[in-house]
């Protein structure tokens, strides 16, 4: 029964309001930008993916999935590019769609359940012949990509792809998106309508006739947001056809390989569908760890530069190889 009991992670008594562990590692850490070398593969219907290595010459490799909105350059990306390099890991970062500092070219872009790129990214790797094993880390809206991913892959993942960490992951879409849209969580609603706003405005020029913006200003939550662009965009019904098919909760007993799910119990973003725990007690490759305190991504210590989750998702990692 893979679920870990006693989670040995809590924030600085200081620290331990879930909205401030999750938004000080944004604005205030300090982290080395990354040695990364960037390269654009092709994807099959005519666009692009832009991954970001980091090489130190080692034989195991990382694909890091950031969160919604994210790209290669965010702080818990790169900690945990630095933290798996020192350990004799090569790290891919992985921007999806439209996330790396360019508009992609179809009119889709990238949502939760998007695992058909990161399948890219793993054949594309494994083409390499450079490497003896793949790990995962994902975060948030990454991470339900990386779950839905190993587990949609079951027993016929490939051989390679040899473990998954999961961290702070919304992996009942329905339920969370409900979450975000509470008083409390307006700070991160509002952000994220914004951005996703501004994207939209950089594919209108490219498709005028295909994205519509009037109103968007009302816009106020992800059920609005997805059941006007997300759904029809990516071919769904509506948002909660969206939901319930992206949601990597649905895909968690096929997993067939080692899997690390972190989500903190004061996560503001997370429902309680999002704790799988009597999933994780019957399975027997799904870890389920839920430290008391942590927030949305966070999980920082008390004058340690590197992140309690960076050293867990390595732990957990080089145990299993």
């Amino acid at each position: 029964m893979p679920l870990v009991n006693h989670s040995d992670y809590e924030a600085p008594i200081f620290m331990r309001n879930r909205h401030l562990l999750t938004i000080y590692p944004t604005l205030f850490r300090k982290i080395a930008p990354a040695a990364y070398r960037r390269e654009r593969i092709p994807t099959a219907d005519n666009d692009f993916l832009d991954l970001d290595f980091s090489e130190k010459g080692n034989d195991k490799v990382v694909i890091i999935l950031h969160g919604l909105e994210g790209d290669a350059s965010r702080k818990y990306v790169l900690g945990m590019v630095h933290v798996f390099n020192a350990a004799g890991y090569d790290t891919v970062s992985m921007n999806f769609r439209g996330c790396s500092g360019e508009p992609n070219q179809a009119l889709r872009f990238y949502h939760s359940g998007e695992t058909g790129d990161l399948d890219i990214v793993v054949r594309y790797i494994t083409s390499l012949k450079r490497y003896s094993s793949i790990h995962l880390v994902g975060f948030s809206l990454g991470g339900n990509v990386t779950l839905k991913y190993v587990g949609e892959q079951g027993d016929q993942i490939n051989p390679l792809v040899r473990s998954a960490v999961a961290i702070s992951v919304p992996c009942d879409l329905a339920s969370s998106s409900l979450e975000l849209a509470k008083g409390h969580n307006s700070i991160y609603m509002n952000r994220f309508i914004r951005s996703l706003g501004q994207k939209l405005k950089d594919k209108q020029l490219r498709y005028p006739e295909a994205i519509d913006l009037t109103d968007y200003h009302k816009i106020r939550n992800f059920r609005q947001f997805d059941d006007r662009y997300t759904a029809p965009m990516h071919g769904f019904k509506d948002a909660v056809t969206y939901w319930r098919e992206c949601s990597s909760l649905h895909y968690l007993k096929n997993i067939s390989i080692p899997a690390l799910l972190i989500n903190a119990q004061d996560d503001p973003f997370l429902s309680k569908e999002c704790f799988p725990y009597d999933i994780a007690a019957a399975h027997p490759h799904l870890y389920l760890e839920t430290p008391r305190t942590g927030g949305h991504v966070g999980f920082l210590g008390f004058k340690d530069p590197v992140y309690w989750s960076e050293k867990r998702a390595l732990a957990f990692t080089a145990g299993i190889c």
